[in-house]
């Protein structure tokens, strides 16, 4: 072989490994302005089909006994993909005990549910499918999986999808919870107001906004909404329902652990001006209230957090903390239809 063909040879050669390496890297999904890179999990990793197939099935009432309740019933577009009631209604009517949090963001989570129950997204999807407060009618999870199975392979268009995506036509809870996970990983919220002054655009909020910014800071809220997620994923008591006759005592029932008793996971104040009533019980109707229950310092029991004291807040410094927490209305998730 002279040098020529042989250099012809070796440069089609790289060309061609270099093409196979790009058609292996995992595709990504970009984060909104002032959100870190979105973590997709190396068992399911991102693909734009795999979003697709979960934002069909978030949607749809298939998976539900009585195919009337989806994903969307709780965690609503209308809301921020949060609950526009105060507690969760499930199937044939039937009531939960907590308030379903917003899902925008919750591709950054440690854990989810707001006792940490479950540590990722796609074990989160599988909770209600097997709950019968929420899409089941049995009280056996396997059962309940095995007939959600069932029914979404009754759709023709979902076994071609389900095969361009996973390679076979199995539809199983695992691939129907990734595809859903992989979904929900891509409702996101950034470029807020917020974002953009941190970014040194110092126009992008108002200046009672930047007044709020520095209460929120000097109250003690940045304690554990941390930025840019404004929360730290803990779990804190704060008093909230704990004058209740047998309350809800959270973290604690996971962990039996007195440190945990009564405590909550923090929750995102991202798109918080949306995804009202607020609390693990939906208590709280609007953020005037919120902001109320804070200024007085909670309810008081046996472990209530340190910094749950009266705040003592003039009227203007509440006005002004509002408009802060307004601030932090984004962009990544108002496009996503039904």
């Amino acid at each position: 072989m002279n040098f020529k063909i042989k250099f012809l040879f070796t440069l089609n050669l790289v060309i061609a490994c270099t093409f196979q390496m790009a058609a292996r890297e995992p595709e990504n999904y970009p984060a909104p302005f002032g959100l870190p890179p979105v973590p997709f999990p190396k068992d399911n990793p991102y693909s734009k089909q795999k979003a697709e197939l979960g934002r069909l099935l978030y949607f749809d009432t298939c998976l539900s006994a009585n195919e009337k309740i989806s994903c969307a019933s709780c965690h609503a577009t209308t809301r921020a993909f949060a609950d526009p009631n105060p507690l969760s209604e499930g199937i044939l009517g039937r009531i939960g005990t907590r308030h379903a949090q917003t899902v925008i963001n919750a591709a950054y989570n440690r854990s989810q549910f707001w006792d940490g129950r479950v540590k990722t997204l796609e074990e989160q999807a599988k909770g209600p499918i097997a709950n019968p407060n929420e899409m089941s009618t049995f009280h056996d999870s396997e059962i309940s999986y095995a007939e959600c199975q069932k029914r979404v392979k009754k759709n023709p268009a979902y076994l071609k999808m389900f095969k361009d995506v996973f390679g076979d036509e199995e539809c199983s809870v695992d691939q129907i919870t990734k595809a859903i996970a992989t979904f929900e990983r891509t409702i996101l919220s950034g470029n807020s107001p917020y974002d953009r002054y941190k970014a040194g655009d110092k126009t992008a909020m108002t200046e009672e906004q930047i007044d709020g910014y520095r209460i929120f800071k000097k109250v003690g809220c940045a304690n554990c909404h941390a930025e840019p997620l404004f929360t730290d994923g803990r779990f804190l008591n704060i008093g909230v329902g704990m004058d209740a006759e047998k309350p809800d005592l959270g973290r604690y029932e996971i962990t039996k652990d007195d440190k945990d008793y009564g405590g909550f996971k923090v929750p995102t104040l991202r798109e918080v001006a949306h995804s009202y009533p607020y609390m693990h019980d939906g208590s709280q109707k609007t953020l005037e209230e919120v902001i109320e229950y804070y200024d007085k310092g909670g309810i008081p029991n046996k472990n209530l957090h340190p910094l749950m004291k009266p705040l003592h807040m003039s009227a203007q410094d509440k006005k002004a903390l509002k408009a802060f927490l307004i601030a932090l209305n984004g962009e990544g998730w108002q496009h996503i239809k039904p």
